[in-house]
């Protein structure tokens, strides 16, 4: 058995004597270590909890390498693959989706793999054998040498579970009503557990090991030093050695990773990611206890030696990798021809603004694109326009006699605005009573919510299995039968539950803490980001969007892959009635921006599941306002109809039904507690184009793209085009990513099979199954309908119409631009005269898509 002290490796403190000098030198270790721990731990990316799901490139911290680089770097660290499978590409070679003209153009565009002498032959030979590259072992890797390991869990299987199963009881605080104690950390709690815990010693065929956990040190800092000075590995393998021990628990890393994000955006730290990393190494140390000494220098020689080629093994990888590059590109060009024959066919034909009498402003997600091209093609007397979902509002929202509050706005930033519900009532006349109504309205719905909590807490005593049901009677088959047979109800409106029917039409979500100057200066800004100073309709649609679902742990991921999986509702309501204040319009004139008194702004939202617009605050609309949305509701249903049968092919759905019976199907779809596949999300996403609309109205994009207007003619200083490249060019990437990460690698970076889901801690995330790592990313059946892959893996193409000159600002002042460019995260294109201009490595060039 070995002694639990910190032993030195050779070389590393040699000859140093116990003074000043072996102080000095034992620091610098220690700082070593340290620098170590942390450049490991920002190479997580955050994961969002269920509720505030937004969509995440999982290798967002390492966008400072190119994507060939970190494929190695995943592959060799923590067996997880970056580009799509070489199977997949084979199929698509073999069905003719990728062109041999594709291939040779992906070969011309990657100069390096000219350089390497790699031919079109050479890609096609390639497919047909694993990509071929070998992951470094960790310890508990090397010391799981028990002839028979085969017929139980690895020793890497039954760590993560454990390790899994702390974090769930220790970050729970929604789901479990007896809560641990978490006053001294996580590292702290899980020492703890493990020596009160002796099922996973005989799991794991280790009977000592409660033994061992008694020396562990008490501190997590501790922790690491004594392990990473014990293993005795090189200096400038460190990290990596650290980062492919944190991605053996990459799903509860990303969680850490999520605390510490959510910190920093309030000017804080967060530890618990350090702290998982030291109950990783340390339980490699306790395995090293439950060995015999031979055993344990064994390990330790394999492990060195295995480590200490580290460099090689990665600089091995990025090569043997290389064709699997030419592959991910050859993939992307034969979407790209085909998106760029589809925009240069657009007429981009004007429609005179006095003709337009109804303006509908979409969030830019991919399902808005089928809609506004639907609405355009009903009725030409309506434009539409893209623009960032969270229509600029940098809100927080709590709603009425609530504490839950929650952001409405991209991850990236932190909320600066409050939203709160308020009683609004339709008719002037009645508001000096506002104040009153919302007092009751208050306490009604506080008396309900805590009546409901209590009814709630009393089916989750240990004897209340069944009693609880017995109690529940008919009213519990009754639930039950809405799940038997689905019902066709709308969309549910949670933010106002327990709240009686006479008060929530009139509570409404207000902008709150604002004097008018700073809403004036609010408002001015979201019409200069939206275009829409001047030339404003009659009635100004503000189209938020979210989706509907039953029985959907990842619900909150379809609403919307930005906001915090928030619908748009909140944001679109609080803006319509901010732009709709007299005295905002009338500070508005004052900035000279003047708003026609026969201009209506509306909220709305489009509900991707179903396609039906459902209006806002209509008692608050003016007489003739109200008249042209009635008027309109023509429209709605037959643009409503040409979506849901351009959709229907790909849900399973006959497109040639009648347009009552398809719209039925899909609210049953809706409210089908069973269905894994309520709709497609954004599956397929490929571009985003940022432009006026002519450039691509009536084009059919297929739901792939991202539309947000910009008109450079509008933004002189550049100023919308540079918020537009930092914002949402950034989200559409994260979405883009973490779409792409869950099709290449299901198992590592997606959230596996639905079907067996188990939520953790209320919101924390899932298990698939009832255990191992907390899962990320997207479920299987978010992808991949029984027969094939529904997305495809493709980098996004971003097309901007906007002067050279003004990009290439952006792109020299943002780093994290450059990185995303430079680096090959994205593809970078502009309008020409002569077609388009593509971004590489700092220059443009005419881009070149021959015919397939």
């Amino acid at each position: 058995m070995n002694t639990l002290t910190i032993d030195v490796p050779p070389g590393t403190l040699q000859g140093a004597a116990a003074d000043s000098t072996h102080s000095h030198t034992l620091h610098a270790v220690h700082e070593a270590i340290d620098q170590a721990c942390a450049q490991a731990c920002r190479a997580i990316a955050p994961a969002w909890p269920l509720d505030r799901a937004i969509a995440v490139n999982p290798h967002w911290s390492r966008i400072g390498m190119p994507v060939r680089q970190v494929a190695a770097r995943m592959a060799a660290l923590g067996g997880i693959q970056v580009f799509p499978p070489r199977s997949e590409q084979q199929r698509a070679w073999q069905t003719g989706r990728i062109s041999p003209a594709d291939l040779a153009l992906a070969l011309r565009q990657l100069p390096q793999a000219q350089a390497q002498g790699i031919t079109p032959q050479q890609c096609v030979e390639a497919l047909a054998s694993p990509q071929p590259v070998a992951q470094l072992p960790l310890l508990i890797d090397v010391l799981d040498n028990y002839p028979l390991r085969h017929h139980r869990l690895s020793w890497r299987q039954a760590i993560t579970h454990q390790v899994s199963q702390t974090c769930a009881a220790y970050f729970d605080a929604h789901q479990a009503d007896w809560q641990p104690q978490r006053a001294h950390g996580l590292y702290a709690f899980w020492r703890d557990t493990l020596q009160h815990d002796q099922s996973i010693g005989l799991l794991m065929g280790l009977p000592t090991l409660g033994a061992a956990v008694d020396a562990l040190p008490a501190r997590a800092e501790d922790a690491e030093r004594w392990v990473l000075q014990r293993l005795g590995l090189p200096e400038e393998v460190w990290a990596d050695y650290l980062e492919s021990v944190l991605l053996t628990v990459n799903g509860w890393a990303s969680w850490c990773a999520y605390l510490g994000w959510q910190a920093g955006l309030e000017g804080g730290t967060d530890l618990h990611l350090r702290q998982l990393l030291a109950i990783r190494l340390a339980w490699g140390v306790l395995l090293l206890e439950c060995k015999d000494d031979a055993a344990s220098r064994d390990a330790f020689t394999a492990l060195r030696q295995a480590w200490s080629i580290a460099p090689q093994v990665l600089r091995n990888a990025e090569h043997a990798l290389r064709v699997d590059e030419v592959w991910q590109l050859a993939l992307e060009v034969g979407y790209q021809r085909e998106l760029a024959q589809r925009l240069c066919s657009v007429s981009g034909a004007h429609v005179p603004p006095q003709d337009i009498e109804v303006q509908a402003a979409f969030c830019i997600d991919v399902r808005s694109e089928p809609m506004r091209r639907a609405l355009e093609a009903v009725w030409p007397g309506i434009q539409t326009l893209g623009f960032a979902g969270f229509f600029g509002l940098p809100v927080a929202y709590t709603p009425l006699a609530s504490q839950a509050r929650r952001p409405q706005l991209p991850g990236l930033l932190a909320p600066a605005i409050e939203v709160t519900d308020q009683v609004l009532s339709a008719d002037p006349a009645d508001r000096a009573a506002d104040g009153v109504l919302q007092e009751a309205a208050s306490r009604m719905r506080q008396s309900r919510l805590a009546l409901a909590d209590r009814w709630q807490a009393a089916s989750r005593w240990p004897g209340a299995a069944f009693s609880y049901v017995e109690a529940v009677g008919v009213g519990y088959l009754g639930k039950l039968g809405g799940w038997l047979q689905p019902r066709l109800q709308e969309r549910a409106r949670d933010d106002l539950q327990g709240l009686p029917a006479r008060y929530r039409a009139v509570c409404r979500p207000q902008l709150a803490g604002l004097d008018l100057d700073a809403k004036v200066a609010l408002a001015a800004r979201v019409l200069h980001a939206m275009g829409l100073e001047q030339h404003l309709a009659p009635l100004v649609l503000l189209v938020g969007h979210g989706s509907q679902s039953a029985n959907n742990a990842h619900a909150a991921a379809l609403d919307c892959g930005a906001c915090c999986g928030q619908t748009g509702e909140v944001n679109a309501r609080s803006l319509a009635l901010l732009l709709n204040d007299p005295a905002v319009r009338q500070g508005l004139r004052g900035a000279g921006v003047a708003i026609p008194d026969s201009t209506t702004f509306m909220a709305c939202l489009h509900n991707t599941t179903t396609d039906e617009i459902e209006g806002f605050d209509l008692d608050l609309l003016p007489t003739p306002a109200r008249r042209r949305w009635e008027c309109l509701q023509d429209v709605l249903a037959h643009a409503g109809d040409q979506v849901r049968r351009e959709r229907a092919p790909a849900l399973q759905l006959d497109p040639r039904a009648p347009h009552g019976a398809l719209l039925q199907q899909l609210r049953r779809r809706a409210n089908d507690g069973a269905q894994t596949r309520p709709e497609w999300g954004l599956a397929g996403n490929a571009s985003f184009v940022i432009a006026p609309r002519h450039r691509t109205q009536g084009a059919a994009l297929g739901g792939r793209s991202f539309l947000h207007d910009y008109d450079t003619d509008l933004d002189g200083d550049g100023s919308v085009l540079e918020l537009l490249m930092t914002a949402p060019m950034l989200v559409t990437h994260w979405i883009n990513w973490q779409y792409h990460a869950s099709t290449c690698d299901p198992s590592r970076l997606g959230s596996g099979n639905k079907v067996l889901h188990n939520v953790v801690g209320g919101t924390l995330g899932v298990f698939e199954g009832n255990g191992g790592d907390l899962r990320i990313g997207l479920s299987r059946q978010s992808l991949h309908d029984d027969q094939r892959w529904v997305h495809e893996p493709l980098r996004l193409t971003v097309i901007i119409d906007a002067p050279q000159a003004a990009i290439d600002a952006v792109i020299a002042k943002h780093a994290v631009v450059r990185q995303l460019l430079d680096n090959g995260w994205l593809h970078l294109w502009r309008f020409h005269k002569s077609g388009f201009l593509r971004y590489a490595q700092g220059a443009w060039s005419p881009l070149l898509l021959t015919n397939a």
